[in-house]
C-alpha cells in the first residue's frame, strides 16, 4: 500500500530527503513508498556530471538507484520530523545494465527492501525506460554513524 499521498517532484522536499547535493543529485522524483518498496524517476539533463555524447553513463545509473534507497531511508526520517542521514554504498552484485539512457529520458526506479538492521539496507532494484527494464542490481548501502568522519 503506497504510503505517499501523491508524488514528490518539488526540488526542495526532494533536497529535504536525500543528503546528495548538486552536481550530484540523480533523483527528480519520489512515485511511490511504503515499508517494502520506494520508486523514483530521473529525468536525465545534458548538464547531468554522469552524461557522455548524450548518454547517461553506467555510474549515473548506479549512483541513481542508490539514490532511490536514499529516498526511502530520507522518506522514512522526513516523516517522523529528522534529517536524512547520510550513508555510502558498501556492495553491489548482479548488476546487469542492458541500455544507457539518453538525454531527456525518463528513468523510473523500483527498489525492493530485502533487509534492513543496524543502518545496512539490502535491496533489489530494477531501472526501466519506457517500459524496457534497462538495469537490475541487487545493493547494499550503509548509513554513515554520526562518529565517522568525512
Amino acid at each position: 500500500m503506497n504510503l505517499l499521498k501523491e508524488k514528490i517532484t518539488e526540488r526542495e522536499t526532494i533536497l529535504k530527503l536525500i543528503p546528495q547535493r548538486a552536481p550530484i543529485v540523480m533523483v527528480s522524483t519520489l512515485t511511490y513508498y511504503d515499508e517494502n518498496k520506494v520508486a523514483s524517476e530521473l529525468k536525465i539533463e545534458k548538464e547531468n556530471l554522469f552524461v557522455k555524447n548524450s548518454e547517461l553513463q553506467e555510474p549515473g545509473l548506479i549512483e541513481h538507484m542508490a539514490q532511490t534507497v536514499a529516498l526511502y531511508t530520507g522518506y522514512h526520517f522526513y516523516i517522523n520530523n529528522l534529517e536524512a542521514p547520510e550513508g555510502y554504498i558498501g556492495a553491489i552484485k548482479g548488476i546487469e545494465i542492458k541500455k544507457l539512457p539518453r538525454v531527456g529520458e525518463i528513468l523510473e526506479t523500483e527498489v525492493e527492501i530485502l533487509q534492513e538492521i543496524m543502518g545496512v539496507t539490502l535491496v533489489k532494484g530494477m531501472t526501466k525506460l519506457d517500459g524496457e527494464i534497462i538495469m537490475s542490481a541487487q545493493m547494499k548501502t550503509v548509513l554513515k554513524k554520526e562518529n565517522e568522519k568525512e
